[in-house]
């Protein structure tokens, strides 16, 4: 006689309990381990705390001082060398298919672990049970679904393990950083997967949360959604969780005549927005001028690369930044455009440069802008006067 569990489901009704249980999971790994633990961009309640720390050990056997300092240490060293999981440097098969084996060469470099992980739990529990023992949750898992579900538990076992490697660590980490749309022009290669954050926690508005990294909510637009989001503020209605940090709202005013503080410490704060706003303003423009260089040696399929310099995210390498000056000279328009989103990102680089100093070159740089004869770069100038 063969044990079927001691729950018996339609097919249906275990494609709904799988999906329920790595929904759980994700919501763990987005509100426990990234949102709270990784970037402290909320508190929570020992409750939710505890249960999180319990069910991602039986689910994914990962270490929460080693994800957060993995994750940390993602942040800092951002498409570099030291990027635990860059497509952009290791490439996106290897980011997209061995996510996993990433993160575990990653955990061995415990030199990295001290200096990114503090602040993580470091209880009984975890010493003995969730780091000592990492490998026995996700066994105790198995038994639990052969239990309730008999040998198809096997199945939903072999799911739960697959899911968090191949949607966290291959999509988010993968295509996260590769394809996608971008709400902000941050300094990395993030972009938005999806705009509705549902299967993946919200992770998929990754462009978002690398834009401002310490913030709870990842959706930025009307139409995104970022159903941790909408977890996170469940569990403070419950009095469970506190929201520490939100990314920031743009506020406007009308235009004035002279830059001052106020309008240089809101470009600042909303500089990712302020340069995706000057690649939209200049877009048209750039189209225009870009067609007049094709007789000077630029082929079409350089043209992502001039997108990137001119009114992108500027993250070229060297050899294409030459090559591509070089021919910029053939164009007053986009060498200006160019010129002057560079001085734009050099206001919020590390400067000795005191306030007063970069309030009079802000309104050096919109006075130079309004008078270039680039109607659109005028237009812009005059739409950032307005923030505040």
């Amino acid at each position: 006689m063969s044990y079927n569990g001691l729950i018996d489901l339609p097919w249906w009704g275990y494609v709904l309990v799988t999906l329920g249980l790595t929904h759980v999971t994700i919501a763990g790994v987005t509100i426990f381990l990234h949102r709270h633990q990784a970037h402290r961009a909320l508190d929570l309640h020992p409750i939710p705390s505890h249960f999180f720390r319990f069910w991602l050990w039986l689910t994914t056997g990962m270490v929460t001082r080693e994800w957060a300092a993995i994750h940390r240490k993602h942040h800092a060293k951002c498409e570099t060398a030291d990027d635990p999981h860059s497509p952009q440097v290791k490439g996106f098969k290897k980011v997209m298919w061995e996510g996993a084996e990433l993160y575990r060469a990653a955990s061995k470099d415990r030199e990295s672990i001290e200096k990114y992980g503090h602040g993580t739990p470091d209880d009984w529990l975890e010493r003995k049970i969730y780091c000592g023992q990492s490998q026995w949750g996700i066994v105790l898992m198995l038994a639990i679904d052969l239990l309730l579900f008999g040998p198809i538990g096997l199945t939903i076992w072999a799911v739960q393990m697959f899911w968090i490697p191949f949607f966290a660590a291959g999509i988010i980490n993968g295509v996260g950083h590769y394809w996608g749309y971008r709400n902000f022009q941050s300094d990395d290669a993030s972009t938005n997967v999806f705009p509705w954050g549902i299967l993946i926690g919200g992770e998929e508005l990754h462009n978002n949360h690398h834009s401002y990294g310490t913030s709870a909510r990842l959706s930025s637009k009307w139409y995104e959604f970022d159903i941790g989001w909408m977890y996170i503020r469940i569990l403070e209605m419950l009095g469970l969780a506190k929201v520490k940090k939100l990314a920031p709202k743009v506020n406007w005013r009308e235009s004035i005549g002279s830059c001052d503080l106020a309008m240089l410490q809101a470009v600042i704060t909303h500089r990712y927005d302020v340069l995706a706003r000057y690649g939209r303003s200049l877009r048209t423009t750039y189209q225009e001028e870009f067609g007049k260089l094709r007789d000077h040696g630029l082929s079409t399929s350089d043209r992502s690369v001039v997108d990137r310099l001119v009114i992108g995210d500027a993250r070229v390498a060297d050899e294409d930044r030459a090559r591509v000056e070089s021919v910029l000279k053939h164009s007053k328009v986009l060498e200006t455009i160019y010129a002057m989103r560079v001085e734009l990102s050099q206001l919020w680089q590390r400067s000795t440069a005191s306030k007063e100093q970069l309030v009079r070159q802000l309104d050096d740089w919109c006075h130079r802008a309004e008078t270039s004869g680039i109607a659109a770069l005028g237009d812009f100038s005059r739409q950032l006067r307005r923030y505040a």
